[in-house]
């Protein structure tokens, strides 16, 4: 045996004694010291599909986020019908990817189609919800991308037709319903593993990649604001975990402290929130570096009275790959759940939600009091004056 091989395990049994010397002295269990991680992974379940698939058709495609909503439905045996855009070029790009659909010639071909039962939309987010108005109004059920309404104005007519029309108005807020880790945290917190949630803490970056957006992402005339646009995720997030019913802004702020060249556009905002079943903190922003291997290193920290869950959602820096990372402390141990096979049932669950007039993906209450805080919180922020 080597020199080296012999004086290894001594030098473990020294580093084992110093942290157990360490912990002792601040008063923690010395058995902590070499306290393993539990390490489990979600297993794959049969995904579950309605006894008939939804028909539906999609009107405005301006953001990515459309393939996340067809992908939703699809998944749980939907059909896609029909699309239209105004853009010729965005038509284009859709008829390759979607060939069994049919191109509409107009939107209003797709309304009084009676036998399309749901319209996606992911258009310039100040159309949303006119589309969405119009979709109830022809008697089918509507689900936009985030976010789905940019005033509270427009807010307050989306209700009222909706209350007329009995139809649903859905948001896909797919940090939730569409993240896996989001999806098994939601499980554990409905379970009680870690006792009553008191707060939760979202940071949510964003990669800019400026050649890639269109004109009106720059204008928070047709986006409404860094919280109502990408912050709105994380106020449905502060309600659904909380189990928030109400809830009010403490404070607010936005701004663009990096990007003079485009004066409309807000890079940074973060907001303080306070529910009935809970506190929230929200960070957004604009400021993901090329470095990172995703779009944004995106975190949840859920805490509750006996314990507290933190999701990595896009990415583990330097440490496990992929995402849908999952940790959770409590009062016996620590663990790490690898979620990357959870189930995602937003899909299934809506669309049973349209045929049976059901509200077991989102309720309509919750849907429209995650756009109400947000859109408050963007209302209510001081605005950031500050060079970087």
């Amino acid at each position: 045996m080597s020199s080296k091989e012999t004086h290894k395990p001594r030098r473990e049994f020294i580093k084992q004694s110093i942290a157990a010397m360490a912990l002792t002295t601040a008063g923690i269990p010395s058995s902590w010291a070499t306290r393993p991680v539990k390490v489990e992974k979600v297993q794959p379940v049969q995904p579950g599909f309605p006894e008939q698939p939804i028909k539906f058709s999609v009107i405005g495609m301006n953001h990515g986020h459309t393939y996340g909503q067809i992908g939703a439905m699809q998944r749980a045996g939907g059909i896609l019908v029909a699309y239209y855009a105004v853009e010729p070029e965005i038509m284009e790009q859709f008829n390759k990817r979607y060939p069994e659909a049919k191109p509409a010639r107009s939107a209003d071909e797709i309304y009084e189609d009676t036998s399309i039962q749901l319209i996606l939309s992911a258009a310039i987010p100040s159309d949303r919800a006119d589309i969405g108005i119009q979709a109830m109004k022809h008697g089918k059920d509507f689900m936009s991308d985030k976010p789905g309404i940019i005033s509270l104005e427009k807010l307050e007519e989306v209700k009222k037709v909706q209350k007329e029309t009995g139809r649903i108005f859905s948001i896909l807020y797919s940090e939730r319903m569409e993240n896996k880790a989001s999806v098994k945290a939601s499980e554990l917190v409905r379970a009680g593993a870690i006792g009553k949630v008191v707060q939760t803490v979202n940071l949510a970056p964003h990669r800019m990649n400026i050649p890639s957006r269109p004109e009106w992402f720059f204008d928070t005339k047709y986006y409404g604001g860094i919280i109502t646009d990408i912050g709105s995720h994380q106020v449905d997030q502060f309600l659904y975990y909380t189990g928030s019913t109400r809830a009010i802004v403490v404070g607010a702020q936005a701004g663009n402290v990096h990007y003079p060249q485009y004066p409309e556009f807000e890079d940074f905002g973060d907001a303080i929130l306070r529910g009935n079943g809970g506190m929230g903190y929200i960070r957004v922003d604009w400021f993901t570096p090329d470095g990172l291997d995703t779009w944004g290193d995106g975190r949840l920290t859920i805490l509750g009275t006996e314990g507290f869950i933190e999701l990595r959602k896009y990415t583990d820096l330097a440490g496990r790959p992929g995402g849908n990372h999952l940790f959770l402390v409590d009062g016996k141990e620590t663990r790490y759940i690898d979620c990357s096979d959870q189930y995602l049932p937003f899909g299934e669950l809506f669309s049973n939600d349209i045929l049976h007039r059901t509200e077991t993906a989102m309720s309509q209450d919750h849907c429209f009091l995650a756009t109400e805080v947000t859109l408050q919180a963007q209302a209510q922020t001081q605005r950031i004056k500050m060079e970087l």
